[in-house]
């Protein structure tokens, strides 16, 4: 990937729970120039954790639950840093003091104040918790204490502020690892968000996500090499327009419309208009082309009551991009449109049922095609298209998008 294509990504960039690992390995690499310490890092992450806890709260009995890792070091900071301005604060450690190592150590060294062992008891008098048991790092479901106290806050409905992710979550898929994990207000994260801060049921875990600077440098990126980004305005490549541009230029997209779901193509075919193409028609049944007709004044209609009606509408070169699949119809005339699409070289975005012609074969879907692919399903059609993947959701897209060579949106 080009330089040029890496700094468009950086602003949107998500990194992996290995990746951010590796930026801040990276930045401590260069402490002495641009990077910043361990020490520095985890200073730099509970005084964002503070500040946006103190812009949301008023001063209240907290309790900070520090596990035994670098998360735990984030809760130490946050425990002080809020003593400091007054705040009531207690701390309970998951695991034994003396056990603590690296910079965890220095920062729980630093707290003066007692610590008290996690348990469901330290939950009595609490106004607001601060999660710093486990973040991303967690491979496991909770269980024993841990999982006690994530009970306990659940049944006393504790606001939740969260370091990195609500323990129990796991940062790349967005899933609870077990039964349960922690109910978070706000998250605050560091850098880069990660995938699970933003894919369902994590984004709605973590409540409101935070993505604060800590002083890592944005140059690590480029030896990371994110993979994933948040999807923005500003990396789609839309139509641009001059007071010279003809109608052709912006591109003409051709909607196989169905003759009685027609919602769905109707609503592209807006879709399509507003975001800046020159030109839709909708080629469908003839009984059906008054109601697309009467959509909006620049639709073009054709009709269409074969197959090979289609075939011929693709034949205009000046018709680049298809739409197929809303209201088609699971069916042999369906196939037979779809396979006319994906060998015309066009640029294709299969849907709906213009997938479901190709359920349990994906290979063939793939071999016909000759020019550009997207295609649309929900969980449930990909799955009738590729039977044989599992996992999370982003692991299945990934490994439909590779053995498609397409771009692939999951539905959810």
């Amino acid at each position: 990937m080009t330089a040029q294509r890496f700094d468009k990504l950086f602003p949107f960039a998500l990194l992996t729970v290995a990746q951010m690992y590796d930026a801040d390995r990276l930045a401590m690499a260069r402490a002495d120039t641009d990077g910043a310490s361990g020490l520095d890092l985890m200073e730099a992450a509970g005084a964002a954790v503070t500040r946006a806890l103190r812009a949301r709260w008023a001063p209240c009995p907290v309790l900070v639950l520090c596990g035994p890792g670098n998360n735990g070091g984030d809760g130490f900071v946050v425990a002080r840093l809020l003593a400091d301005q007054g705040w009531p604060v207690r701390v309970a450690l998951l695991g034994d003091r003396s056990r603590l190592k690296g910079d965890a150590a220095v920062m729980a060294a630093r707290w003066q104040g007692p610590v008290d062992p996690a348990s469901p008891a330290v939950l009595e008098g609490t106004e607001l918790l601060v999660d710093a048991l486990f973040g991303a790092g967690l491979d496991r479901p909770l269980s024993g204490p841990a999982l006690d106290l994530v009970r306990g806050a659940t049944e006393k409905r504790l606001p939740v502020v969260a370091i990195d992710v609500p323990s129990g979550l796991a940062g790349d898929s967005g899933r609870p690892l077990g039964e349960f994990c922690f109910q978070a207000e706000l998250t605050l994260c560091f850098f880069r968000a990660k995938p699970g801060h933003l894919l369902l049921p994590g984004r709605q875990l973590c409540g409101e996500v935070v993505v604060a600077d800590i002083g890592i440098p944005e140059a690590v990126l480029a030896t990371i090499a994110p993979r994933f980004q948040r999807n923005e305005p500003a990396l789609w490549q839309l139509p641009k327009r001059t007071a010279t541009t003809h109608k052709y230029n912006a591109g003409h997209l051709l909607i196989h419309g169905g003759s009685e779901m027609t919602g769905a193509a109707r609503l592209a075919a807006r879709a399509a208009s507003r975001m800046g193409a020159g030109l839709v028609t909708v080629a469908a049944a003839e009984q059906a082309l008054p109601v697309y007709q009467s959509a909006q004044a620049s639709l073009l209609t054709l009709r269409d009551d074969r197959p090979t009606d289609f075939v011929t509408a693709l034949q205009d070169p000046r018709r680049n991009v298809v739409l197929l699949g809303p209201g088609a119809g699971v069916s042999p005339a369906t196939r037979a449109r779809a396979e006319a699409a994906l060998r015309s070289g066009k640029s294709l975005l299969l849907d709906a049922d213009g997938l479901g012609v190709f359920s349990g074969q994906a290979g063939k879907l793939a071999s016909l095609r000759r020019g550009a692919l997207v295609v649309t399903p929900h969980d449930g059609e990909l799955a009738r298209l590729f039977p044989d993947l599992h996992g999370d959701r982003l692991s299945r897209a990934l490994a439909a998008s590779q053995r498609l060579n397409a771009v692939v949106l999951l539905k959810g």
